[in-house]
């Protein structure tokens, strides 16, 4: 299910992919106006399969995260104010999630980013995160900022 939801680099949010082209592909924006609109090559998209974040020893796909994320907030969306916490707080609830997460690699706008994402994600009924993925970690949540 992941490999069909896309971040696009320098558009806020989580998009759908709908179908594809030649030179494009159709996306459908995950928030409440469900706009879909063309993306082409000359954009940065990738899906949210082939991320993944830095730990202290290897990289850990966003699935994992994704699902360390479900089981702290019993499955529901989160209700950390991650718009307005601290470099701490953040620090503080990712390492909850995620223990050993790399703190000179990962920063706080990766937390946001993460947090945002899984509660779009929750808000659309995604929450199946192990559905069908490959254990091949691609593009790291730090690299696209």
């Amino acid at each position: 299910m992941l490999e069909t939801i896309l971040a696009i680099s320098g558009k806020p949010g989580l998009y759908r992919l709908v179908s594809h082209g030649n030179r494009s592909l159709v996306v459908e924006s995950m928030d409440a106006a469900k706009k879909r609109m063309p993306v082409f090559g000359t954009d940065k998209v990738i899906s949210l399969a082939d991320i993944a974040m830095y730990t202290d020893a290897e990289e850990v796909p966003l699935r994992q995260v994704l699902n360390a994320v479900k089981e702290k907030e019993q499955g529901a969306a989160s209700a950390f104010p991650y718009k307005k916490a601290s470099k701490d707080e953040l620090s503080a609830y990712l390492a909850e999630v995620l223990p050993n997460f790399d703190r000179d690699r990962v920063y706080p706008s990766d937390v946001k980013k993460l947090i945002q994402w899984y509660n779009i994600l929750v808000e659309n009924g995604v929450t199946d995160f192990d559905e069908a993925l490959q254990e091949t970690p691609g593009d790291n949540i730090a690299d696209r900022e």
